[in-house]
């Protein structure tokens, strides 16, 4: 890391200590920091971040204590010792996912949300065993030591597998590098009032204008992309059009909904483009997280710059230097005769237009294989993750 950082970085965490009037290592008011990536392009998904970072055995009972909540600080405790052994230490994600599987089957529940606050506390006890066992020395209880390591780590993971062939599909200089944002943490996981979600000011898809995206409830950032929860919809009409039965936000938190619509229009005007944003909601209040140029289909950026124009954010030329030339073969995709007879054995989550044929394949790896013996598959996941990048472009469609 270069000279200059450390001493640039204290000055930084100074005034973020007096900003949220918490301190690294304080038991009574813990200050507890996100680390995020920010590359000038935008790779969703594909670098690491680092939540929960400052707590440890002493500040986790400080925060039970102070928010009477002991469940969300266990949660929160568990969620940080998980991550930070993913993306700083270097351990197997899967490993901590088996504890957690085998705990909520021994205790005969359904899902991790039904744990108790003694559970949570056993889990995480579990989990800091687990680093003892697997790398021979104690899970980091120091928040400056954490901090410094998350730093590193972030940084590193511009050179991670996925990050590296996302930039090669998607031709971004590997030169470029990434920045780091250590920010004061946000709750999600704070009960039914909270949640964290995604929103874009348009339509993805369409191009239609008007928020977009999903939310969950009682949840932190990890929880949508991860994929192990269905996210619902941020709008009644986005509900009814998936055919989805849980609430959307507009319904749950209306005074949050309304606020982050306002943002959000205020974001699209400020940039003159649509906005891909995430949020979090801790107790009812709305708090931005970050927020960037949107992707979008070929089909929507020309729809989006038509009518950006006619409201008068951008100007003619701009509206036709936003549409990608080498994008304009998308229009050109096969699609399914919408008259055409067809036999149903699947359905999933929409991503992207068109249609294609394959044999069904389970991994990404799998799809990998085929592509190089000259043959199509169709990639079948529950749920696809950042890590399934190669096998999602050897495939010639993704159900999730």
């Amino acid at each position: 890391l270069p000279e200059d950082l450390k001493p640039s970085v204290q000055v930084a965490l100074e005034k973020l200590c007096k900003q949220t009037g918490r301190r690294f290592g304080d038991p009574e008011h813990p200050l507890l920091a996100s680390v995020r990536s920010g590359s000038r392009a935008s790779m969703p998904g594909m670098m690491d971040t680092v939540l929960n970072l400052g707590l440890n055995d002493l500040t986790t009972e400080g925060l039970a204590a102070r928010t009477g909540d002991p469940r969300f600080a266990w949660d929160s405790y568990r969620r940080f010792i998980q991550m930070y052994s993913d993306v700083v230490l270097g351990l197997d994600n899967s490993v901590f996912e088996e504890i957690i599987d085998q705990d909520i089957a021994s205790r005969k529940l359904n899902t991790l949300a039904e744990l108790d606050a003694e559970a949570l506390k056993n889990l995480a006890g579990r989990f800091k065993q687990l680093v003892l066992d697997e790398l021979g020395e104690e899970f980091p209880q120091d928040p400056e030591v954490q901090l410094w390591a998350a730093i590193r780590a972030v940084f590193a993971s511009w050179k991670n597998v996925r990050a590296v062939t996302f930039r090669r599909l998607h031709n971004i200089p590997d030169d470029w590098g990434t920045a780091v944002t250590v920010q004061s943490m946000v709750f999600g996981n704070r009960g039914a009032d909270s949640a964290t979600g995604v929103a874009f000011t348009r339509d993805p898809s369409t191009g239609e204008k008007g928020l977009y995206g999903e939310f969950l409830p009682d949840a932190q950032g990890e929880d949508v992309v991860a994929g192990h929860r269905t996210p619902q919809s941020l709008t009644e009409a986005g509900r009814k059009a998936t055919g989805g039965q849980d609430t959307s936000l507009e319904q749950a938190m209306p005074e949050a909904f309304n606020k982050l619509s306002d943002i959000a229009d205020r974001l699209e005007r400020h940039f003159g483009d649509v906005q891909d944003i995430e949020f979090t909601i801790e107790n009812g209040k709305l708090w931005m997280l970050q927020t960037r140029t949107g992707k979008r289909t070929l089909k929507a950026a020309i729809r989006i710059a038509v009518e950006m124009e006619g409201e008068g954010i951008i100007s003619r030329e701009d509206a036709l230097m936003r549409i990608d030339p080498s994008a304009l073969d998308q229009i050109l995709h096969p699609t399914i005769d919408p008259s055409a007879e067809r036999i149903v054995v699947g359905s999933g989550l929409p991503a992207s237009p068109g249609a294609a044929t394959g044999e069904i394949v389970f991994s990404s790896e799998e799809a990998e294989r085929l592509k190089l013996d000259g043959r199509k598959s169709i990639l079948v996941r529950a749920e696809t993750s950042p890590e399934d990048v190669h096998g999602m472009h050897a495939a010639e469609g993704v159900l999730t």
